[in-house]
């Protein structure tokens, strides 16, 4: 969904622990690093040191990138910051204004389908229980009633009509099936619910 990176340079936005941007690297991308948790940067920073694999990492959110304008060829986020920002639109203008022209964007997300069954992933939770049009986010607060976690749900739908306002064209959309013989259960995700439905989408589009 990426294309040919080597040679390109690619901003990972969410990039967490740096498994992906690290992985670019090894196959000749000069990539950035971007995310909100310090502590996760001090992560990237040890596997880094264990690995012999290295890039600049910067603390930021994907709707204020602390980058000039037409800077990367590339902007990417692996499940990273895109689900967990109120203003998904901002977000998406900011990969747009970072990108030179023709460049790419790529991102995955939970598949929007999820969020209307429960989260359980065995045979019982393989009811729709929630409308699909229902974008209230999920919040977790803390026993004083501060947010500690925050996820937004949007419409395939809604993630078109960011990209297009934002003068994207979607060049893939890829929502991946389950692989045969794979029987690990995450979260609300196993087997069961991967053999009927996806539980990943992954957009890529190009700039202008």
């Amino acid at each position: 969904m990426l294309g040919d990176v080597a040679g390109s340079l690619v901003l990972e936005v969410g990039c967490g622990a740096g498994q992906c941007a690290r992985w670019l690297t090894s196959h000749g991308a000069r990539a950035v690093g971007l995310d909100l948790s310090t502590r996760q940067l001090q992560h990237s920073r040890r596997i880094d040191d264990e690995t012999g694999v290295r890039f600049p990492v910067v603390a930021g959110t994907a709707t204020a990138l602390p980058f000039p304008d037409d800077a990367f060829d590339v902007v990417f986020s692996a499940f990273g910051a895109l689900q967990f920002v109120a203003d998904a639109g901002r977000a998406v203008g900011e990969a747009a204004r970072v990108l030179r022209p023709g460049g790419r964007f790529a991102f995955s997300v939970t598949h929007p389908v999820r969020w209307t069954m429960p989260d359980d992933p065995s045979r019982e939770g393989l009811v729709v229980t929630s409308s699909y049009w229902d974008r209230t986010p999920y919040v977790e607060e803390d026993d004083e009633g501060r947010v500690t976690y925050a996820e937004h749900h949007r419409t395939l739908g809604d993630w078109v009509g960011h990209l297009a306002r934002t003068g994207f064209r979607i060049t893939g959309l890829i929502e991946p099936e389950w692989p045969v013989g794979h029987d690990r259960v995450w979260g609300g995700w196993g087997p069961e619910r991967g053999a009927l439905v996806p539980g990943t989408a992954i957009v890529s589009a190009t700039l202008g």
